[in-house]
């Protein structure tokens, strides 16, 4: 149903067509996923990650062809420039934003688990953003692999709070409540894990030992909470069930008290992640729509060109060395295959991440 005030009740119905191919489409997104996300070897990984790629790639435009996004679109009016989506069940996995809706919406595209948490939202006022709590790289797997993202980023902050590879342990997260409910920002760059067999077990792998989702709405108060991110793999997918509301780890974030939280639908690439992280929190600086700064920042992921990259590292915040080795890797991708090349045109590299929450 699309309720204007020019048009109070336009009712678009779908077909039974449409729902059988809905359900073939969604069986197929996750039986792809799954051996991409379950498969064994580093062999394997590799070839059922290309498989999940070329997926996306080319079956996003289908998904918007079944629901028939362009009809619907065509009954809103061009004064509509936000979209908030609250999915239903398994449509909460798909990445919307990614079904080429960005200039439609100029103010941003966000998610919410529901009406009333979205109305709850709205009542909490956050209006600062200059101390930020950073977890970064606790597992030795990680060391290095944000690229240097995270120290780029607190270079933009005034006060910062952070625990960093061994340090970054559940028990001094845990120990650190007083300062996270002090905290603006709270950005997370680790793996991350979801458990459809047991939701409130899924979480944040620390130094020690698991941060969870039942520790997240038990143990934390975030009243002072603007952003979490949580730059990690699968921390935005939810327990599907047939109810109003979805349980999710930024269902739990927005539940402890933050108003806005970003998360990833799948197992994302570290360093594609990391270039998006520090250009979402360079467009942070610009605006207060955190929806729309991370919007902008998929588009240029999705975007920009070598050269564009090679152009854009000496104005990022990024250190010296992290420049000097960026560089290299975008040179030799130029050298093979071209300045033109767009090495993260991929929805895989830049869709999986949503804003979810109040938007500013």
């Amino acid at each position: 149903m699309i309720i204007t005030a020019d048009n109070p009740l336009f009712i678009w119905t779908s077909t039974n067509e449409d729902l059988t191919n809905l359900g073939t489409w969604e069986n197929d997104y996750i039986d792809v996923y799954n051996r991409f996300r379950l498969a064994n070897t580093d062999t394997e990984k590799e070839q059922h990650q290309q498989d999940w790629e070329t997926f996306l790639s080319s079956r996003l435009k289908q998904l918007a062809e079944i629901l028939h996004i362009n009809d619907l679109l065509a009954h809103i009016p061009e004064t509509c420039t936000q979209l908030i989506l609250i999915p239903h069940r398994y449509l909460h996995l798909f990445p919307f934003h990614a079904l080429d809706l960005f200039s439609r919406f100029p103010k941003g595209i966000r998610y919410i688990p529901s009406c009333q948490l979205l109305h709850q939202l709205q009542e909490r006022q956050r209006p600062h953003f200059q101390h930020l709590f950073a977890i970064q790289t606790p597992t030795p797997d990680l060391y290095e692999k944000d690229l240097g993202a995270v120290s780029a980023i607190t270079r933009q902050f005034p006060q910062i709070d952070s625990l960093k590879k061994d340090k970054a342990t559940k028990s001094a997260l845990l120990s650190s409540r007083e300062t996270l409910d002090a905290a603006n920002c709270l950005l997370f760059f680790c793996h991350g894990y979801f458990r459809s067999d047991s939701v409130l077990d899924s979480g944040l792998q620390l130094t020690d030992g698991f941060l969870t989702l039942e520790n997240i709405i038990a143990d934390f108060s975030l009243s002072n909470c603007r952003l979490v991110t949580l730059s990690a793999c699968e921390t935005g997918i939810p327990e599907i069930k047939p109810s109003d509301e979805y349980i999710s780890l930024p269902y739990g974030f927005l539940l402890a008290g933050s108003t806005n939280v970003i998360s990833s639908l799948w197992a994302v690439s570290a360093a594609a992640t990391a270039l998006l992280m520090v250009k979402l929190y360079q467009e942070l600086q610009q605006q207060d729509n955190i929806a729309l700064a991370l919007n902008t920042a998929q588009c240029w992921l999705r975007d920009s060109t070598v050269q564009d990259f090679r152009a854009w590292l000496p104005h990022s915040h990024l250190n010296r060395i992290w420049r000097i080795k960026l560089d290299q890797y975008f040179h030799s991708i130029e050298a093979e295959k071209g300045a033109t090349e767009k090495p993260f045109e991929s929805p895989y590299y830049w869709a999986a991440f949503c804003a979810v929450g109040k938007g500013v």
